[in-house]
């Protein structure tokens, strides 16, 4: 019962996640407003204003700093895994994104492919630069106050 008790009282645990559910409940209410139907989907959905994969780390390696100092192994393991994260997603998840955007498109095409699919691939995976910057500032701010 200790260690659920120290994983709960960790607020290097805890913020990022709360930060994760406040942001992809922003974009659920900003789809909302956008497109006039509630589409629960975008709570775990990828992609979007801002990025939640980059302010989750980079929230979390803002607290690892504090907690354990900004000159310790364990904020430069936070620290390199944060910008491995951002980059995948700024660069190998968006232009997987771009990819599925020219399948589906080649899909819909008549005459042009005879495969039949069961659905669209998903395009909307990965995040711009300013996204994922946006995102990394909202991480690094919330880590710090809080």
């Amino acid at each position: 019962m200790q260690i659920l008790d120290e994983i709960v009282h960790n607020k290097c645990i805890y913020i990022p996640f709360i930060l994760w559910f406040l942001i992809q409940t922003f974009k659920v209410l900003t789809d909302l407003v956008v497109n006039k139907k509630l589409n629960v989907r975008r709570i775990v959905g990828a992609g979007g204003m801002p990025s939640s994969h980059s302010a989750i780390v980079c929230s979390l390696a803002t607290c690892v700093g504090k907690e354990y100092g900004f000159d310790s192994g364990i904020f430069a393991i936070a620290m390199v895994m944060a910008f491995v994260v951002m980059y995948d997603a700024a660069g190998v998840r968006r232009a997987a994104g771009k990819q599925a955007r020219i399948l589906n498109k080649i899909l819909e095409t008549p005459g042009l492919t005879t495969i039949e699919v069961q659905e669209k691939l998903v395009e909307v995976l990965g995040h711009t630069p300013i996204q994922v910057f946006v995102g990394a500032i909202l991480g690094v701010v919330v880590g710090a106050i809080i």
